[in-house]
């Protein structure tokens, strides 16, 4: 029986719309176990899992283990996870990230080195800045167009940051297929994810409302924004300059001390 994981937020339902309602069906049998992305990053890590998606950032500790789909990526052209403070704060020392494995806690070592990062579950950073418990968080999902509703104010767009860098979209979240499956069925799960996400395209109403489900609170058009944001071009398939951003943050990770060497293969 293959594991096959996701968050439970908008974006990923919407994916996996087409498996979850039966019209596409799986090469395998298969149970899906839903989760926040930081605890999917944590059970890769420890190969628990067949099929997830994960951080980028937590694709390079186990690199060696799992293939990167080329399919299902989570990419934002300039925009990204959001560091949000108070009105009064200007200069933050402690940060909350939505855990340690994620891109967003990554992205933040990277564009703001001097700040302590502390780790917040990702649902209760905006609480905790709005409480002043950390000077500033890192937000994700959608926090990221909600968080203004908090009295809060953006400090730096991490991905307007990523891309004003190194010209390229900001790699958040892409999904994983573990190696031992083989080659060939880890090839036919990344079709059956595509034609899931082409499914949700070709049935969009039924998709989103089945996306609104997973979306915290967010009314349909906030959740149509949300699901455009993160299901694009990149999503539907990597291409190059997809690969590229992946490799290009995995690198600066590696020279930077923040994460072990990897070099990405692909199905």
């Amino acid at each position: 029986m293959i594991k096959v994981a996701h968050s439970p937020d908008a974006d990923d339902a919407y994916m996996f719309y087409g498996i979850a309602s039966g019209a596409v069906k799986m090469p395998a049998p298969h149970v899906e176990f839903l989760a926040d992305i930081e605890t999917l990053n944590r059970l890769a890590v420890e190969e628990l899992l067949d099929v997830s998606a994960v951080s980028v950032h937590a694709y390079a500790y186990v690199c060696g283990r799992y293939y990167v789909m080329r399919v299902g990526a989570s990419m934002g052209e300039g925009y990204g996870p959001v560091v949000v403070a108070r009105p009064e704060a200007d200069r933050p020392r402690h940060v909350a990230v939505p855990g340690r494995y994620t891109t967003a806690a990554l992205l933040l070592k990277l564009a703001m080195p001097g700040v302590k990062a502390v780790e917040v579950p990702f649902d209760r950073v905006l609480e905790a800045v709005a409480a002043g418990v950390v000077d500033a968080g890192v937000l994700i999902h959608e926090g990221q167009i909600t968080y203004g509703r908090y009295g809060l104010r953006k400090l730096l767009d991490l991905g307007e940051w990523w891309l004003r860098e190194t010209g390229l979209p900001t790699p958040l979240g892409i999904d994983v297929v573990r190696k031992e499956l083989g080659r060939g069925l880890a090839e036919a799960l990344a079709e059956a994810l595509r034609s899931s996400i082409r499914y949700a395209d070709e049935h969009r109403e039924e998709a989103l409302r089945y996306a609104q489900r997973f979306s915290r609170g967010l009314s349909l058009e906030d959740t149509a924004r949300f699901v455009d944001m993160y299901v694009n071009a990149y999503t539907r398939d990597l291409g190059s300059r997809g690969e590229k951003a992946i490799e290009e943050l995995l690198a600066r990770a590696s020279e930077g001390g923040l994460a072990p060497a990897c070099r990405p293969e692909y199905v």
